[in-house]
């Protein structure tokens, strides 16, 4: 999906490709018979190889040739011997596991990448006393949902065995694994009150300076952060090559806050990715009708509500007249 009011990069069609991304050749064409002067043979890109870490230490190393999430971890974990199913998420600039600065769809050229893995497994009994359990829910992309955020006073908040960053494996003995963060915090939301359910989750492995560490978010939180802001930055998509371009303006950033905090108010889950393909289909979309047709013609497996959709186009088109 092409990004609106943005300066994109775009693969060229019969280039060769480095990291995902098109090149252009750097052979110049023989000069016209006619004797008028040859085109400047264009610049070649330089090849884009990104510094990784395993986050509770490690060597360095350097990956290059994806075009999606799945793809840099398989890198990740071929560069240190290791299962791409090892890694829960990756985070940048940053060992330490700090929600507001997950990878998601865009990387700085330079960014470091750090691969949180799989540490111990545990088991926690949850009685639902209330509607919500406190839980904000995401992806990594590669079919792992992990727990982004952990509301003050809720219900999860007074189990201090459960942490940010964890990764869900299964509700009541029921694999989870390869579902995406919509439909785990469907499943939570449709459990029923005063039943106790169970909990599979597997930590991040830490550290030892990270030992003891459990990072929570209030119900309000700063902006998600982009170490690259107004820079250059390499887009992953889930189709198609990845892409090189200027990273988003601020009024796209703020924009995209508001509409990641409605989906958390309204489904449970946070993705600065899904939330910025929301404003550009919002940027394009006349009405909320419109913007509703669009969701369910490319989103359809969402079942966005309806009033979300409004509360999204408002945001995005009339942001003064948008939630604050």
């Amino acid at each position: 999906m092409r990004r609106a009011g943005r300066r994109c990069r775009q693969a060229r069609e019969d280039g060769p490709m480095e990291n995902g991304v098109g090149q252009e050749p750097g052979v110049s064409e023989p000069p016209p018979a006619d004797g008028t002067s040859a085109p400047r043979p264009p610049r070649a890109r330089p090849r884009l190889v990104f510094r990784t870490q395993l986050a509770h230490g490690s060597h360095t190393g350097r990956i290059e040739g994806f075009t999606n999430v799945k793809e840099l971890y398989g890198k990740i974990a071929e560069v240190f011997g290791i299962s791409p199913t090892e890694i829960l998420f990756c985070t940048l600039n940053t060992h330490k596991v700090d929600m507001q600065k997950l990878l998601g769809g865009q990387i700085g050229l330079e960014d470091f990448i750090f691969a949180h893995v799989r540490g111990e497994t545990k088991e926690v009994e949850v009685t639902k006393t209330e509607d919500a359990l406190g839980l904000t829910i995401t992806d990594n992309g590669a079919g792992y949902a992990f727990i982004k955020r952990i509301k003050e006073g809720s219900i999860i908040n007074r189990i201090q065995t459960v942490c940010v960053g964890d990764s869900i494996e299964a509700i009541n003995d029921q694999t989870i694994v390869g579902c995406r963060h919509y439909e785990v915090a469907r499943m939570l939301r449709e459990l029923p009150r005063a039943q106790p359910f169970t909990l599979r989750l597997v930590q991040p492995k830490k550290a030892f300076d990270m030992i003891g560490q459990r990072t929570r978010s209030s119900s309000k939180c700063p902006p998600e952060g982009r170490v690259s802001t107004g820079k250059e930055t390499l887009r992953l998509r889930a189709q198609g090559p990845a892409t090189l371009q200027e990273g988003p303006s601020a009024v796209e950033e703020e924009a995209a806050r508001r509409v990641d905090d409605l989906l958390e108010s309204y489904m449970g889950i946070r993705d600065c990715e899904l939330a910025a393909t929301m404003v550009e289909m919002a940027k394009c979309s006349p009405t909320a009708a419109a913007l509703a047709c669009a969701l369910d013609s490319v989103l359809g497996e969402f079942a966005f509500p309806q009033e979300f959709v409004a509360e999204v186009w408002a945001a995005v088109c009339s942001p003064h007249g948008g939630q604050e």
